[in-house]
Protein backbone atom coordinates (compact mmCIF):
# COMPACT_ATOMS: atom_id res chain seq x y z
CA UNK A 1 0.00 0.00 0.00
CA UNK A 2 1.01 3.75 -0.34
CA UNK A 3 3.20 4.43 1.95
CA UNK A 4 3.80 1.55 4.08
CA UNK A 5 7.56 0.56 4.21
CA UNK A 6 6.24 -3.41 5.79
CA UNK A 7 7.61 -5.23 2.74
CA UNK A 8 4.77 -8.35 3.77
CA UNK A 9 1.20 -7.35 4.00
CA UNK A 10 -1.68 -9.74 5.17
CA UNK A 11 -5.26 -10.38 6.16
CA UNK A 12 -7.32 -13.51 7.31
CA UNK A 13 -10.57 -14.46 6.59
CA UNK A 14 -12.88 -17.19 7.32
CA UNK A 15 -16.60 -18.41 6.03
CA UNK A 16 -17.61 -21.27 7.68
CA UNK A 17 -14.92 -24.27 7.27
CA UNK A 18 -13.22 -22.71 3.96
CA UNK A 19 -9.86 -19.97 5.08
CA UNK A 20 -8.59 -17.47 2.87
CA UNK A 21 -5.26 -16.15 3.46
CA UNK A 22 -4.21 -12.77 1.45
CA UNK A 23 -0.73 -11.59 1.33
CA UNK A 24 0.73 -8.80 -0.96
CA UNK A 25 4.69 -8.72 -0.71
CA UNK A 26 6.66 -6.01 -1.92
CA UNK A 27 10.27 -7.34 -3.58
CA UNK A 28 13.55 -5.76 -4.36
CA UNK A 29 14.05 -8.37 -7.33
CA UNK A 30 12.79 -8.17 -10.46
CA UNK A 31 10.58 -10.88 -11.48
CA UNK A 32 13.27 -12.71 -13.65
CA UNK A 33 15.05 -13.41 -9.68
CA UNK A 34 11.74 -14.11 -7.81
CA UNK A 35 9.73 -16.57 -10.25
CA UNK A 36 12.49 -19.38 -9.78
CA UNK A 37 11.25 -19.25 -6.25
CA UNK A 38 7.71 -19.99 -7.19
CA UNK A 39 8.03 -22.20 -9.44
CA UNK A 40 10.88 -24.81 -9.22
CA UNK A 41 11.27 -27.62 -6.46
CA UNK A 42 14.32 -25.82 -5.62
CA UNK A 43 12.98 -22.38 -5.18
CA UNK A 44 10.35 -23.17 -3.43
CA UNK A 45 12.65 -25.80 -0.76
CA UNK A 46 14.46 -22.75 -0.10
CA UNK A 47 12.00 -20.79 1.52
CA UNK A 48 8.95 -23.14 1.64
CA UNK A 49 8.64 -26.64 1.89
CA UNK A 50 10.23 -29.45 0.29
CA UNK A 51 9.23 -30.21 -3.17
CA UNK A 52 9.01 -34.25 -3.88
CA UNK A 53 7.54 -33.68 -7.61
CA UNK A 54 6.67 -30.28 -9.70
CA UNK A 55 5.84 -30.49 -13.28
CA UNK A 56 6.09 -27.07 -14.42
CA UNK A 57 2.68 -26.79 -16.52
CA UNK A 58 -0.70 -26.51 -16.79
CA UNK A 59 -2.23 -29.95 -14.54
CA UNK A 60 1.32 -30.93 -13.92
CA UNK A 61 1.73 -32.82 -10.49
CA UNK A 62 2.78 -30.84 -8.13
CA UNK A 63 3.62 -32.58 -4.26
CA UNK A 64 4.77 -30.11 -1.52
CA UNK A 65 6.53 -31.66 1.51
CA UNK A 66 3.69 -32.23 4.08
CA UNK A 67 0.82 -30.22 2.66
CA UNK A 68 0.29 -33.28 0.30
CA UNK A 69 0.05 -34.22 -3.73
CA UNK A 70 -2.29 -32.10 -6.21
CA UNK A 71 -1.94 -30.53 -9.50
CA UNK A 72 -0.66 -27.06 -11.11
CA UNK A 73 -4.20 -25.55 -11.49
CA UNK A 74 -2.88 -22.24 -13.15
CA UNK A 75 0.80 -21.68 -15.12
CA UNK A 76 1.29 -18.42 -16.55
CA UNK A 77 4.94 -18.29 -16.65
CA UNK A 78 6.71 -15.53 -14.57
CA UNK A 79 3.33 -14.37 -13.76
CA UNK A 80 1.18 -17.19 -12.28
CA UNK A 81 1.78 -20.56 -10.39
CA UNK A 82 -1.06 -22.30 -8.73
CA UNK A 83 -0.71 -25.79 -6.99
CA UNK A 84 -3.83 -27.44 -5.08
CA UNK A 85 -2.70 -30.11 -3.39
CA UNK A 86 -5.14 -32.56 -1.25
CA UNK A 87 -5.62 -31.35 2.62
CA UNK A 88 -3.41 -28.47 1.73
CA UNK A 89 -5.89 -26.29 -0.37
CA UNK A 90 -5.11 -23.74 -3.00
CA UNK A 91 -1.97 -22.31 -3.25
CA UNK A 92 -1.75 -18.99 -5.64
CA UNK A 93 1.54 -17.10 -6.54
CA UNK A 94 0.69 -13.91 -8.64
CA UNK A 95 3.76 -12.19 -9.63
CA UNK A 96 3.82 -8.50 -11.43
CA UNK A 97 6.34 -6.18 -11.75
CA UNK A 98 6.56 -3.22 -8.81
CA UNK A 99 8.77 0.19 -9.92
CA UNK A 100 11.75 -0.08 -12.26
CA UNK A 101 13.29 -3.19 -10.78
CA UNK A 102 11.09 -4.54 -7.83
CA UNK A 103 8.42 -6.85 -7.86
CA UNK A 104 5.31 -7.33 -6.04
CA UNK A 105 3.95 -10.94 -4.31
CA UNK A 106 -0.03 -11.33 -4.78
CA UNK A 107 -0.62 -14.67 -2.68
CA UNK A 108 -3.52 -16.69 -1.78
CA UNK A 109 -3.81 -19.41 0.12
CA UNK A 110 -7.40 -20.98 0.64
CA UNK A 111 -8.14 -24.40 2.63
CA UNK A 112 -10.57 -26.28 4.73
CA UNK A 113 -10.36 -26.46 8.73
CA UNK A 114 -7.63 -25.74 10.84
CA UNK A 115 -4.02 -25.61 10.07
CA UNK A 116 -2.22 -22.56 7.92
CA UNK A 117 -2.26 -19.26 10.10
CA UNK A 118 -1.54 -15.75 9.08
CA UNK A 119 1.71 -15.63 11.56
CA UNK A 120 3.15 -19.15 9.29
CA UNK A 121 2.40 -17.22 6.43
CA UNK A 122 4.49 -14.10 7.21
CA UNK A 123 7.48 -16.43 8.78
CA UNK A 124 7.98 -17.99 5.36
CA UNK A 125 7.73 -14.56 2.96
CA UNK A 126 10.59 -13.50 5.35
CA UNK A 127 12.38 -16.28 4.53
CA UNK A 128 11.41 -15.50 1.12
CA UNK A 129 13.32 -12.15 1.10
CA UNK A 130 15.83 -13.30 2.78
CA UNK A 131 16.67 -15.57 0.30
CA UNK A 132 16.47 -13.21 -2.72
CA UNK A 133 19.15 -10.89 -0.65
CA UNK A 134 21.42 -13.75 0.24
Amino acid sequence: MAGSTEPVQGTSQAHGRTHLLHFLVRLAKPTEQVWPRLSTAEGLAAWFTPVDVLQPRLGGTVTLGDLGTGSVTAWDVERVAEYTVEGGGRLRFHLERDGESGSALRFTHEFKGEGETEQAWRARFERLIDSLNS
